[in-house]
């Protein structure tokens, strides 16, 4: 049984008060977000607003949270790395360090792209168009690494959970009412 299988399966043995709460648990995980967690949502028969908001709410505390802590991890990291290059300008030995040598390694052609990507298309667009490649989290992480700030970060991808997962309800609302369920 793969995942949304198993929510599914959760969703219909739940009382009706607890299936919200599955949905904004669903919408954290990566790749399931708030897109198909509304979708499932809608499917058990919540309502879609209901579905919608439980969805947006569980995508944006998990992106909430790789931002915040994403920040406080780089944070040190820069910290560290400029201290260790003080330690090594001011000729001090840091321990285990190999010079500036290890500082100055080129980018991987991964991080190259993504940076190509972000001076294209800015926060505003890899948080829109984010969603087509990679789960919000692992966007909003490649929007910290890069040293963006956390409000404009928290911002853009509040606005592209909103658009993608009151897209994809719209449509999970259309479709059955096509089908008639």
């Amino acid at each position: 049984m793969d995942l949304i299988d198993g929510l599914q399966n959760l969703m219909s043995h739940v009382p009706l008060i607890v299936q919200p709460l599955i949905v904004l648990l669903a919408a954290a995980i990566p790749f399931v977000e708030g897109e198909i967690a509304s979708v499932l949502g809608v499917w058990a028969g919540l309502n879609p607003f209901v579905a919608f908001a439980a969805a947006v709410t569980g995508n944006f505390l998990s992106v909430f949270v790789v931002v915040v802590f994403g920040a406080r991890i780089r944070a040190a990291i820069v910290a560290r790395r400029a201290h260790r290059r003080e330690l090594v300008l001011a000729g001090g030995h840091a321990s285990g360090v190999p010079a500036l040598a290890a500082e100055t390694k080129p980018e991987s052609k991964g991080r190259q792209r993504f940076r190509r990507f972000l001076v294209r298309f800015g926060v505003p667009g890899a948080s829109i168009l984010g969603p087509l490649a990679l789960p919000t989290q692992f966007t909003s992480a490649m929007l910290v690494a890069s040293g963006v700030s956390k409000s404009w970060i928290l911002l853009w991808q509040g606005v592209a959970i909103v658009l993608w997962t009151a897209l994809t309800t719209a449509a999970t609302v259309g479709v059955l009412a096509l089908i008639g369920l």
